[in-house]
């Protein structure tokens, strides 16, 4: 049984000796961290809320602990100087215009310093800046947020439910649409027609569209017209031209206009022989009169010939025309 115990109480010397070691390993290990990092680069930023941060809490960059915070102190007003060591390794990453940041190493974790590296265009810090701050949002401020959201959502659902109700009820133009059978039909004929009319807008447009590239064709008619300016003088000129036979034939318009209305007329023989009966009567008669004159002399004409007083000189007169014929043909 004795054995029993100093056994027992042997392994339990053991863990404690080899617990004890391990927590010597530790201290003499952050010590000389803590040493490594009170080598490096002493540096300060400014906040308004430093939101629980304490003095011995870690700084990152890029996610990898570079340093710890040395000392927090007040300074003007409502504001907060933070003094931290970092390694002096990021120096050459860490630019002028960083900003340090107040984070956490999780949702309820301890409260952690985060600098940026900033823009590599800026020279890089020195001992003892003042870096640019951010402050992190309090859990005040965050329930705030949610609350002033919550009241959104509960607006936007009220909002969404007397829509819905409305829908419903077949109120207003959405209402409708749903409960009407025969205007969502009409809607559906409108969207079908104005659908109809942007295809054929948008093929009025290819049309034109290729109109427009025919016209810009080098060579051309409409090229040659807007760009030829022999041809845009030519057209002028015909232009021109059409525009003095227009006047022209304005003007045997009139011409014609005015010889028809004197022939409407009895001013003027042709006026009188086509609107006066009477006269026109009379001057049919006297052609008619003529024409049997011209009858009989010609029967006179035919009795003289054939006098035996002038009968020779007719045939003489037929021989030198016989003769001049044969002559002319001759030739």
């Amino acid at each position: 049984m004795e054995l029993k115990e100093n056994k027992y109480a042997f392994w339990v010397g053991l863990f404690i000796a080899v617990g004890l070691a391990i927590l010597v390993v530790a201290i003499f290990t952050l010590g000389n961290q803590q040493k490594s990092f009170a080598k490096g680069l002493h540096l300060k930023a400014r906040f308004d809320n430093v939101s629980g941060l304490i003095k011995g809490n870690n700084v990152w960059f890029s996610g990898v602990k570079v340093g710890t915070i040395k000392n927090i102190s007040f300074t003007g007003v409502n504001q907060v100087d933070v003094e931290f060591n970092v390694d002096q390794a990021i120096q050459q990453f860490v630019h002028r215009d960083a900003t340090a940041a107040i984070s956490s190493e999780g949702f309820i974790g301890n409260k952690i310093i985060t600098i940026d590296g900033g823009s590599p265009s800026a020279p890089t810090i020195q001992d003892g800046d003042l870096l640019n701050s951010k402050g992190m949002l309090s859990t005040d401020e965050i329930m705030k947020t949610f609350q002033k959201n919550n009241e959104n959502l509960l607006v936007i659902t009220n909002d969404f439910k007397t829509l819905s109700k409305k829908l419903v009820e077949g109120k207003g133009l959405a209402g409708s649409l749903l409960a009407d059978s025969s205007l969502a039909m009409q809607f559906r004929a409108m969207v079908q027609n104005l659908q109809t009319t942007t295809a054929r807008t948008a093929t009025m447009a290819d049309q034109l569209s290729r109109f427009g590239n025919k016209m810009n064709t080098k060579g051309g008619l409409a090229d040659k017209m807007l760009t030829d300016t022999a041809v845009f003088a030519k057209l002028q000129q015909s232009a021109n031209q059409l525009q003095e036979a227009t006047a022209k034939a304005s003007t045997l318009t009139d011409n014609l206009n005015k010889a028809s209305n004197k022939l409407n007329t009895n001013d003027n023989a042709i006026g009188v022989l086509l609107n006066d009966q009477p006269t026109a009567n009379q001057l049919k008669s006297t052609l008619d009169y003529l024409n049997q004159s011209s009858i009989k002399l010609n029967d006179d004409l035919e009795a003289v010939q054939h006098n035996f007083l002038l009968r020779g000189f007719f045939k003489k007169r037929d021989k030198e025309r016989e003769k001049a014929a044969e002559v002319q043909q001759k030739k």
